[in-house]
């Protein structure tokens, strides 16, 4: 199993990335994904989650609006497009396959994104 982020950066406030996820080594369309974040000196938090058909969508409050999940499973791909980036929103961006159970969880390596003047 991997999970491969990209696309991360340093961008000005008011900016916009997309993440992807690269999936590989298991049936991808069949695993709800999601997007969490880890800034420094504070605990990770969950930003969207993404249902495995692509149907239904979630997002933590601070990135409502703003941020919007999808998925590609032709491509084994999900994707976070971050619109009106704030300085708060600087952290670490981890990809995960949620699993039935949470020992059945993965996570990618994570990717940087810095939101800066």
């Amino acid at each position: 199993v991997q999970l491969v982020e990209s696309g991360g950066g340093s961008v000005q406030p008011g900016g916009s990335l997309r993440l992807s996820c690269a999936g590989s080594g298991f049936t991808f369309s069949t695993y709800r994904m999601s997007w969490h974040r880890q800034a420094p000196g504070k605990e990770r938090e969950r930003v969207a989650t993404i249902t495995s058909s692509g149907s239904s969508t979630d997002y933590a409050d601070s990135v409502k609006g703003r941020f919007t999940i999808s998925r590609d499973n032709g491509k084994n791909t999900v994707y976070l497009q971050m619109n009106s980036l704030k300085p708060e929103d600087t952290a670490v961006y981890y990809c995960k396959r949620v699993g039935s159970r949470p020992m059945l969880d993965f996570w990618g390596q994570g990717i940087q994104v810095t939101v800066s003047s």
